[in-house]
């Protein structure tokens, strides 16, 4: 299978949406027939102001002329550390491959090219959030677990 993974752009926005919903979905266990238009609509809002702006780039991992993956990078900015002198930090997301081509490689391509190209940009600490299923794939590329960590619950007041 020869695989090519390439950029999106704004030109791409119908379809990134179609895939934002497959994975959230997926990710969210939400239904198929739950309603998503508030949160499809402050997604797309996201794509259309992050992408023009730089703070976003996301791929599409394409077999022949056929999507069977996507991935995104979302670029920003921290307090500098030891750790990440410049502040520049990579948050990958959005990783997502079909299931019918799991295990061939198409999730490494996509990670591998959002890491270069958040590298390219400067990014010093680059980090996800993983499902069980795909922490072998993010060790087998350098990923190590972040301890420390905790995040806040609202709903704990």
């Amino acid at each position: 299978m020869e695989l090519t993974i390439r950029k999106a752009d704004s030109s791409d926005l119908e379809e990134l949406m179609r895939w934002r919903e497959v994975v959230l979905r997926e990710v969210f266990s939400i239904p198929a027939g739950e309603n998503m238009t508030e949160l499809l609509a402050a997604n797309r809002a996201y794509y259309q102001t992050a992408l023009e702006a730089g703070e976003h780039i996301a791929c599409f991992a394409c077999a022949g002329e056929k999507i069977v993956g996507c991935g995104g990078v979302c670029l920003y900015r921290e307090m500098p550390s030891p750790d990440n002198l410049s502040g520049k930090c990579g948050y990958l997301m959005n990783i997502y491959t079909l299931p019918a081509m799991r295990q061939r490689g198409v999730g490494k391509e996509i990670v591998q090219r959002l890491v270069q190209e958040a590298k390219h940009r400067g990014a010093e600490k680059i980090y996800l959030e993983a499902s069980e299923q795909a922490y072998p794939l993010y060790r087998s590329l350098g990923f190590q677990d972040m301890k420390g960590y905790l995040k806040y619950n609202e709903t704990s007041f």
